[in-house]
């Protein structure tokens, strides 16, 4: 209902753009709205093939609906469709990207970088392992091993050299085992992980910036799903300190797709020196005749860009304003706190293991068992039955030797255990934990 609510907004919106161009001669165009109209009920239908990613009882991958101005500006610029790539395939969606990314950056302090929207969180990575490979040629690249597994894949593409970093039993880059990988001088680029896509965890900054001290390489922050968390007011010290001291890295990529309530489509990469731009320089004949002023392809990797991930950015960011305190930042203190209460359910229930408690709003935690496979084989029995009950939940593979002090009484006889894990990122989630518990109470004990 408030979506068919809100196409009344749009419709106001699109009579005030089109305004704008009443100037121009009558433009005759004849559509067959009736096969356009078959082919979307078609669609419609084959849509319903998908799980509930709006609603609360979708507490599975890091999945959720864009805010509702989001998806009305970015259908509404695509009436103009908008190319961000030189200013005159996008004049009033460059300086909203430019405006969104600026507001972006303040979060981390930075008033004079370089930055642009991309394609998603894996381009902006690119963006950063590349410029750390101009900077640092024929050095390793590094990251835990519970970073995400683009960094190896960028890696490869670049013709970096990439070595995986053990963690310690927080599921965090274990920094002794960095300064010993530091040691031959070897490294160009250390990737901290703020937010795994596994289990949330954070790596330690604070350490990672004090051997950037000692050993000279470039630091990178992979914030692509937890940055946005630096305007949470429940995180637990350790987690605070790294978000304190996040605008002292070199580069950061966050993706406003993930919690920035964006459709997809939408990540970012900030470099906090503007001078790394030279690197992007190279010549175009004709898409930058248009004006003196930046054009944002000049400073991205890639071409064209859908400007209307750019106008729905902004507008999102101008009603809700991304400061501490405000609507915004409460979303994500709620996704939070539900992560937190869902686990202490777990956590005091004889019939579950704990994995590690939420760092931001990702829980990972197990059915007791005699064994990894014993688990595994429960986890995923569990993961079926609450699909059946519409509770939509994902599995991990976490790999036992992070667990052999924790779980000493359980036989890790594989080297991944298959866990059960939730993103409980929708603000909606914390109203709805207990339902969510009544649902996990009942499938555990079939």
């Amino acid at each position: 209902m408030f979506e068919k609510e809100s196409l009344k907004v749009l419709e106001k919106a699109l009579a005030r753009l089109e305004a704008g161009f009443e100037s121009l001669p009558d433009l005759e165009q004849s559509y067959d709205m009736q096969g356009i109209e078959s082919v979307m009920m078609q669609v419609a239908e084959s849509m319903q093939n998908n799980y509930p990613y709006f609603h609360p009882y979708y507490a599975g991958q890091m999945l959720k609906p864009p805010h509702p101005i989001a998806r009305l500006a970015y259908m509404l610029s695509l009436w103009i469709n908008p190319n961000n790539h030189a200013l005159d395939g996008g004049l009033a969606s460059s300086n909203f990207e430019k405006e969104a990314v600026a507001e972006i950056a303040k979060l981390f302090g930075w008033q004079h970088f370089l930055g642009h929207l991309t394609g998603g969180g894996t381009m902006a990575n690119m963006e950063a392992l590349w410029i750390s490979g101009q900077l640092n040629p024929g050095k390793k690249v590094v990251a835990s091993e519970q970073a995400h597994y683009t960094h190896k894949r960028i890696s490869d593409v670049l013709g970096l050299d990439f070595q995986s970093i053990p963690c310690d039993e927080r599921a965090r880059m274990d920094v002794s085992v960095l300064r010993k990988v530091l040691e031959d001088g070897h490294v160009g680029t250390v990737v901290a992980t703020i937010g795994t896509t596994g289990t949330g965890s954070v790596d330690p900054l604070l350490e990672i910036l004090k051997l950037k001290e000692e050993y000279g390489f470039r630091l990178h922050a992979d914030a692509a799903y937890g940055g946005y968390f630096i305007l949470a007011d429940n995180l637990e010290p350790h987690t605070r300190d790294v978000f304190d001291h996040l605008g002292e890295v070199d580069s950061i990529v966050i993706d406003p797709h993930k919690h920035g309530l964006q459709p997809y489509g939408c990540g970012c990469i900030l470099y906090r020196d503007p001078a790394v731009g030279k690197y992007y320089k190279h010549e175009s004949p004709y898409t930058y005749f248009t004006s003196s002023d930046l054009h944002l392809g000049e400073i991205s990797l890639e071409c064209s860009r859908a400007g209307a991930s750019a106008v729905a950015l902004w507008a999102t960011q101008k009603l809700l304003s991304m400061e501490k305190g405000g609507e915004f930042a409460l979303g994500l203190s709620k996704g939070r706190k539900a992560a937190l209460t869902l686990y202490e359910k777990i956590a005091s229930d004889e019939r579950f293991k704990t994995i590690l408690p939420p760092e931001l709003d990702i829980i990972v935690w197990a059915p007791k068992g005699s064994s990894a496979s014993q688990i595994s084989q429960c986890s995923e029995q569990i993961f079926h039955a609450a699909a059946q009950e519409n509770l939509h939940l994902a599995t991990f593979k976490y790999p036992t030797a992070l667990l052999r002090e924790k779980w000493g009484d359980v036989d890790l006889d594989q080297q991944y255990v298959t866990c059960l894990r939730s993103c409980l990122m929708k603000p909606e989630h914390l109203d709805w934990v207990e339902r969510i518990w009544e649902v996990l109470d009942k499938v555990t004990n079939l």
